[in-house]
């Protein structure tokens, strides 16, 4: 019985990362297609936010991620990677017991905007399993990713506008934003 009942479990989780890869590969090209939309949505929001967008935005989010497991996709570990800064920098160099210098020159890079970024992606810490090696000392920008229950929203459109194309759930979130605001 327990055997079968395996067998059921695996061939439900194959089910659910076969339908997480089909969605990803479908993403970017949702997300084009949304574009213009959401870039006419933002700008609305941006002019005039509701009063209740904190609360709203912390509704969808929570919603999204009671349904979302991130560990069945981690598309954002495997496609972008975070801004480091100083303080992420000096908290992960002393997890791994570095320098914050030795830290910089194995695993960042600086790039266009002087920022500290990932000198490669997939992201290194990143494992087979979609596990982080990191998970307790990850950078701020991953401990928030993909932003969509921060507070005054509305200002980081433009961000939100890029990760509807990395992260199902941010896609959802806005899909869903669309229907309640503004109606």
């Amino acid at each position: 019985m327990t055997l079968i009942a395996d067998l059921g479990l695996i061939g439900i989780s194959f089910l659910c990362l076969f339908h997480m890869e089909s969605e990803l590969e479908q993403l970017p090209q949702k997300a084009r297609e949304k574009h213009a939309e959401n870039k006419k949505f933002f700008a609305k929001l941006k002019k005039r936010p509701p009063k209740d967008l904190d609360y709203t935005m912390q509704e969808l989010h929570l919603a999204e991620f009671e349904r979302t497991d991130c560990l069945s996709c981690a598309n954002c570990c495997k496609t972008t990677g975070p801004l480091f800064t100083n303080a992420d920098i000096e908290r992960i160099a002393k997890h791994f017991k570095m320098k914050p210098s030795e830290f910089i020159d194995r695993y960042l890079k600086v790039d266009e905007d002087n920022d500290y970024v990932l000198q490669q992606v997939p992201c290194t810490f990143l494992g087979t399993d979609n596990y982080c090696s990191i998970y307790e000392v990850r950078p701020k920008a991953c401990r928030e990713f993909p932003h969509t229950d921060r507070k005054k929203f509305q200002q980081i459109s433009s961000l939100t506008l890029k990760n509807v194309a990395i992260c199902p759930a941010a896609f959802n979130i806005v899909e869903e934003m669309k229907k309640r605001i503004f109606k």
